[in-house]
């Protein structure tokens, strides 16, 4: 997770500070925001509207546990890997829009997919479109912006779209209700509420689409000095930056597991275990997941900034140790919280924590991933953290399911808590290692 001195120097004292506001770069990652705010918001919906495709298609925790990781996080990412080699070839302005319009109509198939296997599959394509568009953004952002606006870019690109994860937590009951009352009324037979919702999600990405086609697409920037020594070669990058790879995706991976065992489940959770009304559930969630999201970014920001005068290539490591640790007592005391509105608090403290450890992690990358290889070094890295993010909700379902009887929330704080406990250790191991 170590930094080169030459990355904090063009950092600090780059001429790019002087470069004039690049207003077309920034309403272009307006715009990227906006969209995958809105794609991301189908994993919040696919969380409230859970209990009602569990019990459409009859299946229990475990294999909802799989649909939000299997499908939703694992099978979607890795596929995504090769996308991203071509958008560090080709135009990434061309691959996003055809990936827009891919997504709407997976999103809108998946919808109407008459058995769990077909709708499984359906979620896992649309889910590519997803994890494939990340990675390309935010190769394409220091390109669109520059060095002076990147990680303000990067820091609003990930506040857009958590933006849309929290809408599909805040809105899902909304919705929900109302396309009951609008299939009552005027759904053809046989449309299920749940599955009207997906289908006018799906909807929004006509209009994205079109507005696509106004958007940038920059050349790249020229080759750092240090870059030449992989070349286009992600294996000679990994062995270059193996020790600090390994320690950066325990600590990441960690933390991965452990949002994703909470947040894709907890709704059904607490629902379950207070008889809390859902539509209330998922709009406090919405709220919590919208406040701690944004709320996380700029103290991220502010941490990095102070920090770095202290400990130097340390401070990133540093942060996503103390963040780290904060988390734990949060999710360990869900097992025993005593109510509905204790639970959701405790939910909202390991959301924020969870969020600082995370949110300097694509400036991190920008810093070190060669030119020729930005696109595919992101993806590769959400394909990893993919896999350790398909493991937290299949092993919170699994445990509810076979061990804890059906005690989702129990579950969920003894999924999470020892990956915690390991990701601090390779957070500190991290902070120990690297140079100051």
């Amino acid at each position: 997770m170590a930094f080169h001195s030459s990355v904090l120097d063009r950092d600090a004292d780059s001429p790019a500070q002087a470069a004039p506001l690049p207003v077309a770069g920034l309403a272009t990652v307006v715009f990227l925001g906006v969209t995958a705010g809105v794609q991301m918001s189908d994993r919040g919906l696919q969380s409230i509207l859970s209990p009602a495709i569990k019990a459409s298609f009859g299946v229990g925790d475990a294999v909802m546990g799989a649909l939000h990781g299997i499908a939703g996080i694992l099978v979607a990412s890795a596929l995504a890997v090769p996308l991203a080699r071509l958008a560090d070839r080709h135009s990434r302005k061309s691959i996003l829009l055809a990936l827009i319009a891919a997504w709407t109509a997976l999103t809108a198939l998946g919808a109407l997919a008459p058995n769990f296997p077909l709708f499984f599959l359906g979620r896992a394509a649309s889910g590519i479109t997803e994890f494939a568009m990340i990675p390309i953004v935010y190769s394409l952002i220091p390109d669109l912006v520059g060095e002076r606006w990147r990680v303000a870019s990067n820091l609003a690109f990930a506040a857009l779209m958590a933006t849309g994860a929290s809408a599909g937590f805040y809105l899902g009951g909304h919705l929900l209700a109302w396309a009951t009352v609008l299939g009552s009324d005027a759904a053809p037979p046989g449309i299920e509420p749940w599955r009207l919702c997906m289908l006018m999600l799906s909807a929004a990405g006509l209009p994205l689409l079109l507005l696509g086609l106004a958007t940038l697409d920059p050349p790249r920037l020229a080759l750092r000095a240090d870059d030449g020594a992989v070349g286009e070669s992600l294996a000679a990058f990994v062995r270059a930056r193996r020790r600090q790879i390994l320690l950066f995706f325990g600590t990441a991976g960690g933390l991965a597991i452990a949002v994703q065992a909470t947040t894709p489940m907890i709704a059904m959770a607490i629902v379950r275990r207070y008889g809390a009304d859902l539509a209330q559930v998922g709009h406090t969630l919405g709220l919590i997941t919208l406040l701690t999201s944004l709320g996380s970014l700029p103290l991220a920001g502010a941490l990095d900034k102070g920090l770095r005068q202290r400990f130097s290539e340390r401070a990133r490591p540093v942060v996503m140790g103390l963040a780290t640790a904060m988390s734990i007592p949060c999710i360990g005391a869900l097992a025993v919280a005593t109510g509905e509105q204790a639970s959701l608090w405790l939910v909202g403290g390991f959301l924020l924590s969870t969020c600082i450890a995370n949110a300097l992690i694509p400036t991190l990358l920008q810093d070190i991933a060669p030119v020729t290889l930005r696109a595919r070094c992101f993806a590769a890295y959400s394909f990893l953290i993919a896999i350790f993010c398909a493991a937290g909700p299949v092993l919170s379902g699994a445990i509810s399911q076979f061990l804890l009887g059906d005690d989702l929330l129990l579950a969920i704080a003894a999924a999470a808590v020892p990956v915690l406990c390991i990701a601090l250790l390779c957070a500190v191991l991290s902070t120990v290692t690297t140079r100051a």
